[in-house]
């Protein structure tokens, strides 16, 4: 019998994909499912970036590209980065990316090995812990408080810091959670941030904010670019989660690392989403914009609805799409209420512990389903936990 390498043992995964499963073999078996559970806009993608994408095929962009990704997609995403961050980023410290995950993996292989340590959000996305203890580092969390918003306390990271710790994770707006960490945390962290330890921002929903709340980047405080990853890309703002297609700013120092580990991992990004991409960030926004005021209603139906159900304590969310309850107050575990929301209201939800050790009383809702969707699961949630 074969022998796998130990680290394969360490290896986590992403239990929205096990739930997305279950959904669809009891759908196969005539049950009625209303998923809140997949983190996957339920809009289509816009129909110029679709074309731009038909239109780079019927144009012959069949072969390979460059590892780090087209220069005109570089010097789009360089722009974008201007114009929404106003910070000035030359496109050869930009790697295209299939998805958000490859900049994840690339940058804890780079920092994390035995001996090290890796500070990562928790609650949080569940890849960050998996990559971590994978590399055989010390996966360290630092937890979010629903006290604080779900925002990181700039004191407690720092307090956790040693000497091992090679790098930080940090997220916000922040999945699950809907956190969104504001600006004197963020500077706080920057200025007390010991000059051994890089940075990874995971900045995917970087344009999903609520109520007039601002996206603080890392990428604006130029005494951490020389360490700072920045992680972003076209999944949730442009729903293209299908298109896997991603970007990452990186230092100068370590930029020819990443490149070196797309060229032995997945080559490049495919040539015609990198068309579609271009289309994306120059093209209207006017359906970006449709559909956060479409996120920002159904946020302001969920929040009171779930805050009504019995036991359950829900705070406001300040960006992305994701309700994050608390739900002691009804005295089961996460695990048990995923499993009864699921198989006796037919609600797709994640349970807390998906996301992390400090989060065992949660559960996360998506809200990217219509509003009809989310009226009749707070229905059936209400008479499941009512009868």
């Amino acid at each position: 019998m074969t022998t796998l390498a130990p680290g394969m043992s360490r290896l986590g995964t992403e239990t929205a994909f096990e739930v997305l499963a279950r959904a669809a073999e009891l759908e196969r078996q005539g049950r009625d499912i209303i998923n809140l559970g997949i983190g996957q806009p339920d809009f289509p993608t816009p129909e110029h970036v679709v074309e731009a994408g038909i239109k780079a095929l019927r144009d012959g962009h069949h072969g390979y590209t460059p590892a780090q990704g087209i220069l005109p997609l570089r010097e789009a995403v360089a722009a974008d980065i201007a114009a929404r961050r106003g910070v000035e980023v030359s496109p050869e410290r930009i790697c295209i990316m299939p998805g958000g995950k490859p900049t994840m993996f690339f940058a804890i292989l780079m920092f994390g090995a035995p001996g090290a340590e890796i500070l990562y959000p928790d609650p949080g996305f569940p890849i960050y812990r998996s990559m971590i203890e994978y590399t055989g580092a010390q996966a360290v969390p630092i937890v979010l408080r629903e006290e604080n918003g779900f925002a990181f306390s700039a004191d407690e990271v720092l307090a956790a810091i040693t000497p091992a710790t090679q790098l930080i994770i940090v997220n916000s707006p922040g999945n699950p959670t809907g956190g969104v960490t504001p600006r004197e945390e963020v500077e706080k962290l920057v200025a007390g941030l010991p000059p051994h330890v890089a940075i990874l921002s995971d900045e995917i929903y970087a344009r999903m904010l609520y109520d007039g709340r601002e996206h603080v980047s890392l990428l604006a405080y130029p005494e951490v670019r020389d360490r700072l990853i920045l992680l972003d890309g076209w999944s949730k703002a442009y729903a293209m989660t299908g298109w896997r297609l991603g970007y990452s700013v990186w230092p100068a120092g370590i930029i020819e690392g990443a490149v070196r580990l797309c060229v032995n991992s997945h080559s490049c990004v495919n040539a015609a989403t990198q068309y579609a991409g271009i289309a994306a960030l120059e093209g209207p926004q006017d359906a970006v914009n449709h559909m956060m005021a479409a996120f920002d209603e159904r946020r302001r139906l969920i929040i009171p609805r779930l805050q009504a159900l019995p036991g359950f304590d829900c705070q406001d969310p300040g960006g992305a799409f994701y309700a994050f309850p608390n739900i002691s107050g009804t005295g089961l575990d996460a695990r048990t209420m995923q499993t009864r929301l699921l198989e006796e209201a037919g609600v797709a939800t994640i349970a807390g512990p998906s996301f992390g050790i400090h989060a065992d009383q949660y559960i996360r809702f998506s809200y990217a389903n219509s509003l009809e969707k989310i009226d009749q699961a707070m229905t059936r949630i209400g008479a499941l936990l009512s009868g």
